[in-house]
């Protein structure tokens, strides 16, 4: 055992001596027992140990003489063993190890690594043989043989490595000294580090239990929890550099577990949860905890400046609360826009996945922490796949992932290249025209004004036209910024279909021209701009000379004469339409319309 382990053991581990002061908060309620929660923010800033394993300590000649002796009585031992018998005979020997004196324990220790080496691929009770080497671990008193089985195990896991992570999580939960022994062995390990921290992200995500099947065929249960107090151990312990693969994966899982996690657990959950925070000075709140560790992920990736960033706009708390969680997830995403490339793409493949599963419930965060990865992304695949997935969350029930999926757009609609990707885009954007919430149609009406400002973004001849009737309505939207978008994109569309589309886009510009004539009168002169602008291309596009001069040398009282002097079926069409501006909430514009009738 270390000297650092023996400490932390000594002195109920109240900060281990490896955590950075980042991965620490203040908390909100006093901790019960002795040792108070360190001060936020701390007065020196610790750094972790670099994301690579410790060199293993060798075993001494005599140790490597006696391994050599038993090993070589176990093979003669093997010859008369069936086949069909070696691992029930392997597990009976465990059985006796954990009672055993150390010379027949070395003896039943030579049969597992024969087993390990000849017939690990055909193993049907891994999990009873992970059992006794965690309980060999917790009975052996021998400090010098703690790694006897470590060869052993790493096979084992290799082969088997869900059966493996599965049945430590279950058979000790609490993390003590006997499954830290074999977490280290197994992190330490390029051979085995990947694979053993790629089982825990799905666990990490089910709260408050992952149900899973073994190989032998007994169906677990294992607690998030307990793989959350793994993976808060192994952050601290050296670390194969093949470990670093998976941290992304297992930091966006620990976020989908802070906002899963709930203050109500099942009750054997409850009490060992009380047990490590009385024990371990944890929070209160178990949700603080995992955000604890996600801190400390954070940190031993060297990102405190993350940490920090994040600390001062008060996102930590912000990620506590489920209403607000996924603007905390947004913020922490933006703070993380500057980390390496391969690192953001790791991260957006996991959320591509989540946003992928219909029954995950934290598809809108996923898509809060996309979105701020967007601008980033330049690799035409991964563009292509996410907007997919954004054309297929659009028309989402969730007013909130609507609203993420063109902010998106928006961002995508800043690179040319990619916002030439969006051209099957315009038929899904126009049914949210109709939506009653204003900041989405605005946000819809910014989209298809971007896209149409690349001159190489092609929509279809009907598209447009439906477009352009569906903008119409809007000119009189309750919300000015909705009012000026869409008069300012259909000015666009007419310059867009002028060509294709003129003989039916006629009939649509001239039921326009009334309703761009009254808000020539809006009290809102952003709007009365837009309005006479396209007013202006209107009757160029229409040819009405001198409707067009009327509106060039602002004679605008000159410009109700010249829309009735149409013929008396466009004369009826605008007295309808006036009839409803007699209503109107502003006053220029009530009298705008008396005059006019």
């Amino acid at each position: 055992m270390s000297r650092s382990l023996k400490a932390r053991q000594q002195h109920g581990r109240a900060k281990p001596s490896s955590v950075p002061g980042q991965a620490w908060v203040k908390q909100e309620e006093e901790e019960e027992g002795p040792g108070a929660a360190p001060k936020w923010p701390p007065e020196k800033m610790e750094k972790f140990q670099p994301l690579w394993a410790e060199p293993a300590e060798d075993p001494t000649e005599d140790q490597k003489h006696t391994q050599r002796r038993f090993s070589r009585r176990a093979q003669n031992f093997w010859k008369y063993v069936r086949n069909n018998e070696r691992e029930e005979t392997t597990i009976a020997a465990l059985e006796g190890m954990v009672r055993c004196d150390p010379y027949n324990a070395e003896a039943c220790a030579a049969v597992l690594d024969l087993l390990a080496q000849t017939e690990t691929s055909n193993l049907k009770h891994v999990p009873t043989i992970v059992k006794f080497i965690h309980r060999w671990l917790v009975s052996n008193k021998d400090v010098s043989s703690e790694h006897r089985l470590d060869k052993s195990l790493l096979q084992l896991t290799h082969a088997h490595p869900s059966d493996v992570v599965v049945t430590l999580l279950c058979s000790a939960p609490s993390c003590e000294r006997a499954a830290l022994t074999m977490w280290k062995v197994l992190v330490s390990s390029s051979r085995t580090a990947k694979m053993v921290l790629s089982e825990l992200p799905c666990i990490l995500e089910d709260w408050p239990e992952h149900s899973t099947c073994t190989s032998d065929g007994d169906r677990k249960k294992v607690f998030a929890l307990a793989a959350t107090k793994a993976l808060w151990e192994i952050i601290h312990m050296p670390l194969s550099p093949e470990a670093s693969t998976v941290a992304p994966s297992l930091f966006v899982a620990l976020l989908v577990q802070v906002f899963c996690s709930t203050e109500q657990m099942p009750e054997c959950i409850n009490i060992l949860w009380r047990r490590w925070q009385k024990r371990e000075h944890f929070p209160t709140n178990p949700k603080r905890f995992v955000v604890l560790t996600v801190k400390a992920l954070l940190c031993r990736l060297w990102l405190e400046d993350v940490v920090l960033a994040v600390e001062r706009q008060r996102g930590w708390d912000t990620l506590l609360n489920n209403d607000t969680h996924h603007y905390a997830v947004g913020l922490l995403a933006r703070e993380m826009c500057r980390v390496s490339r391969s690192f953001r793409e790791m991260i957006a493949r996991y959320l591509v996945m989540l946003l992928s599963r219909e029954e995950s419930c934290w598809r809108v965060p996923a898509m809060a922490f996309l979105v701020e990865f967007l601008q980033c992304f330049e690799k035409e695949e991964m563009v292509d796949t996410i907007l997919q997935l954004m054309s297929s969350h659009l028309q989402s029930d969730c007013k909130e992932m609507r609203r993420l999926v063109l902010r998106g757009l928006l961002v995508l609609c800043k690179s040319p290249w990619k916002a030439r990707r969006l051209q099957s885009f315009p038929e899904s954007l126009m049914e949210l025209l109709e939506d009653a919430d204003g900041e989405l149609v605005g946000l819809t009406l910014s989209v298809l004004s971007k896209m149409l400002q690349d001159k190489k973004v092609t929509i279809p001849v009907p598209t447009g036209l439906q477009l352009a009737e569906a903008l119409r309505p809007l000119f009189d939207s309750d919300t000015s910024h909705v009012q000026l978008l869409s008069i300012c994109l259909f000015r666009e569309m007419i310059v867009y279909l002028k060509k294709e589309g003129k003989n039916s886009l006629k009939m649509c510009v001239r039921r326009s021209l009334l309703p761009l004539f009254y808000h020539l009168y809006d009290e809102n002169q952003r709007v009365a701009k837009a309005s006479l602008e396209t007013l202006l291309q209107a009757t160029k596009f229409l040819k009405k000379r001198k409707f067009k001069r009327c509106l060039e040398k602002n004679k605008l009282w000159r410009c109700s004469e010249c829309l009735l002097a149409e013929d008396r079926k466009t004369t009826d069409e605008y007295w309808r339409q006036s009839l409803a501006y007699l209503q109107s909430s502003q006053e220029s514009m009530r009298e705008i319309a008396i005059k006019f009738l």
